[in-house]
């Protein structure tokens, strides 16, 4: 696997392999790889010859208050996962080869409605920091397909709309999220926890699963739901921000609905989880 840094070496190697005939599939991450990350780049093989990753910890997406700072950077590690995963090529570009002229006057994409509920309610700014990155990242790798997690649901569904809109002609492959043994989605975020915190965790996921259930049954009395995996969260000495059930295009149920997204955000500690649970119910 071949690592550069700069945007001009990147845009060489995919120009050579598209005079080749050759797919590029892309994988875009903040780093800080994990089994899921991993699982990302496996399935990009299954679907494209060439493989590019990308590890950039995007300070655009991150609020004034947030880890920006301290968020896990282990670039050596990186590569060392990705070169096992079979990826070709790594782009690790700095700020100042993402953002040449700051951030203060710099172009920004705004995707309205999903930006702006959920996670986007509580995290100002987040997905149109996303979104921008994400377009800029598209723009100079020019992949064929990307791949994204389903633990991020909400950013999918951002992406996706933004690729739409934009007529940006690219596939937008979900990749289902991945565990632990005990439920708990994997995330960089994981390592912040206590050894307590971590016994604790897996109740996020416990609790939509629940949920889950209940909608499988034929329950529709959403409100009582999300108050019972609520109080279990509480329980448990998480606090919430926000525990929904909704639609799978994040839209508000009815009673007619009947393919969900059970979703949820939950400080555990000082750190912050996110998870979902889609469901087809009869």
């Amino acid at each position: 696997m071949k690592t550069v840094h700069a945007i001009g070496e990147l845009r060489s190697q995919v120009t050579a392999w598209r005079k080749a005939g050759q797919r590029v599939a892309f994988v875009p991450t903040m780093g800080n790889l994990h089994r899921g990350h991993v699982e990302l780049v496996r399935r990009a093989r299954e679907i494209a010859p060439r493989v590019v990753a990308s590890v950039f910890v995007n300070p655009l997406q991150f609020g004034p208050n947030e880890d920006f700072d301290r968020y896990p950077r282990s670039l050596p590690e990186d590569q060392a996962k990705l070169s096992d995963a079979k990826c070709d090529l790594l782009f690790a570009p700095s700020a100042r080869e993402i953002y040449p002229h700051g951030l203060e006057q710099l172009s920004r994409i705004t995707v309205p409605g999903l930006s702006t509920i959920l996670c986007g309610h509580f995290r100002p700014g987040h997905f149109d920091g996303v979104a921008t990155v994400v377009n800029l990242l598209f723009n100079v790798v020019q992949p064929d397909v990307a791949l994204f997690g389903e633990k991020d649901y909400q950013q999918l569904l951002v992406i996706r709309r933004m690729t739409a809109d934009l007529h940006l002609p690219i596939e937008i492959v979900g990749v289902s999220t991945q565990r632990e043994t005990d439920g708990l989605a994997l995330s960089s975020r994981n390592q912040y926890l206590s050894s307590e915190e971590r016994e604790k965790a897996p109740v996020l996921f416990g609790a939509l699963s629940q949920i889950g259930a209940e909608l499988k049954r034929g329950r529709r009395d959403f409100a009582a739901l999300i108050a019972q995996g609520t109080d279990q969260l509480r329980a448990a000495r998480f606090a919430p921000q926000y525990l929904e059930i909704r639609a799978k295009d994040l839209s508000e149920p009815t009673d007619n609905t009947r393919d969900f997204v059970v979703i949820a955000a939950a400080y555990l500690g000082p750190t912050r989880l996110i998870d979902n649970l889609q469901i087809s119910a009869v």
